[in-house]
């Protein structure tokens, strides 16, 4: 069995992976050694950023809908009493961040649309399929798997695993994933229960006797959340959980009435060495680890995959294979700053029982300056620079019709926008390629002048967009020599 690219995992990073393969074009599968989908909450958190990712992939508004806002988080004191709080710092959407605060929604309900859109383009995850080992030369990797038909083998150019934390492809790469254990300990579960309202996230006591019962949006369930400790045994049944929190809560009120799903697990923050060994990629939780706190896992491991896709698929279409280097470059130092964020949280956490997020857990503000991908010959006082996010922008085009630019987005296509050019393009048609002249008498119109302002546009400038809504390459010449060579280099 032949194939471009073979999926080791099914979660949140290998459904995104193979949706965007898919449309795409690219020939793909994506295996999982579970015997079923995952049916539990665990990361519940979909932030800004990774919205705007599932709105590309046609997605986001399916989860908006199912999904909702975070609750503010209700504290109570050991006297019954209690005061509120936000839990997310929340604001409105803006012409250029369509999305002004994170979404719930529950992780097998996150992974359950991302199978049905995955399915719509044709394709589905082979669930009890095995990867019991791999080896690859110059032209690909032959991959052995157990599936209950047997073990065959299964030929691909490229092989990425998305194999969780105790990733297999990780492990057989040896891959060093140095770390850290946190000291920290956690039962989550979800569960149906009465006894509480929904309209909040309900936290009692401090230090190792936290308890946390969170509404989960888009279900009829809450989240337990507790620490407990780091050595022995926790009695993880329906009635050992329900003992713990009428213990905990102090309240006899709160009934637990089934738990559909628990996990007892310790906290630790790791990085792998190496996200690439020749034609193997690591991406998601096989490559970085770390504590919950912050809402970034999912999403971070949602943007490996974003960021790894469409360098496949222009490397398999021709591109220079150097390209891929980029992933491990680009993803790598994102990752590491999420570490230290989400251990920082963590501590806040444990000492506090503070849980508040801003707009540093939002990753609207994460990019790539520096990377070898981003082009920028603009001053260092320009509102964007290359590896920045590329922001949104509504306009018109020559219809009267409205168009945000993210729309554009969707295409899968490298975008170059013309700002008021004076004359005809200077850079050549080709596959892959869109260019957008941006003007009053052009096919896109700046009406209120948010492209202008977004993008700090003057006449004649230029702005290339990658496939994945990043800043590739920002100049006031649109005969750049540097812009051509560039485009060349990485448009095949």
């Amino acid at each position: 069995m032949d194939t471009d690219v073979l999926i080791c995992g099914a979660g949140a990073a290998g459904l995104t992976l193979a949706i965007d393969l898919a449309r795409r074009g690219v020939s793909f599968l994506l295996i999982d050694q579970a015997a079923a989908p995952f049916a539990g909450s665990r990361g519940k958190g979909i932030q800004p950023r990774t919205l705007e990712i599932f709105e590309a992939l046609d997605v986001a508004d399916r989860m908006i809908a199912a999904g909702g806002r975070y609750p503010s988080q209700r504290h109570y004191a050991a006297d019954g009493s209690h005061h509120d709080e936000p839990t997310v710092a929340a604001s409105a959407a803006t012409p250029a961040e369509p999305y002004g605060e994170p979404l719930m929604l529950p992780q097998h309900l996150t992974d359950g649309m991302l199978r049905a859109r995955l399915a719509e383009l044709g394709h589905a995850p082979r669930y009890a399929h095995a990867l019991v080992g791999f080896t690859q030369d110059d032209s690909g990797v032959t991959a052995h798997v157990h599936s209950p038909v047997g073990e065959h083998d299964i030929r691909a150019r490229y092989l990425v695993g998305a194999d969780g934390g105790r990733s297999f492809v990780r492990k057989t790469l040896d891959i060093g994933f140095p770390g850290e254990s946190l000291n920290a300990r956690a039962v989550v579960a979800d569960l149906s229960l009465s006894g509480l309202t929904r309209e909040v996230w309900h936290r009692w006591g401090k230090g190792g006797q936290q308890i946390s019962l969170c509404p989960l949006q888009g279900t009829t369930l809450f989240q337990l959340q507790m620490p407990i400790p780091l050595d022995g045994e926790f009695d993880l049944s329906d009635a050992g959980i329900a003992a713990a929190i009428t213990a905990r809560t102090g309240r006899a009120d709160i009934q637990v009435h089934a738990v559909h799903w628990r996990s007892d697990y310790a906290m630790s923050a790791r990085l792998a060495d190496r996200y690439r060994v020749g034609r193997v990629f690591i991406a998601g939780d096989a490559a970085h680890v770390h504590p919950p706190t912050g809402g970034q896992g999912l999403n971070t491991s949602v943007q490996d995959a974003w960021n790894l896709g469409w360098k496949l698929a222009a490397v398999l279409r021709g591109a220079d294979e150097a390209l891929l280097d980029t992933y491990e470059e680009e993803r790598r130092e994102v990752a590491a700053d999420m570490l230290g964020m989400s251990t920082r949280l963590l501590d806040a956490a444990r000492e506090r029982g503070d849980l508040r997020r801003g707009r540093e857990q939002q990753q609207l503000d994460l990019g790539y300056p520096a990377s070898s991908l981003s082009l920028d010959e603009r001053g260092d006082d320009a509102v964007v620079r290359a590896g920045y996010r590329a922001p949104d922008a509504p306009c018109i085009g020559a219809g009267g019709q409205p168009l945000r630019l993210f729309s554009l987005l969707k295409s899968a296509d490298w975008i170059l926008l013309r700002y008021e050019p004076a004359g005809a393009a200077a850079i050549a048609p080709r596959r892959g390629l869109r260019i957008i002249t941006v003007g009053q008498h052009a096919e896109l119109r700046d009406h209120a002048g948010h492209l202008r302002a977004a993008y700090g546009f003057t006449a004649g400038d230029i702005a290339l967009i990658r496939p994945d809504g990043y800043l590739a390459a920002l100049t006031h010449d649109e005969y750049s020599p540097a812009l051509a060579k560039y485009i060349d280099r990485l448009l095949a």
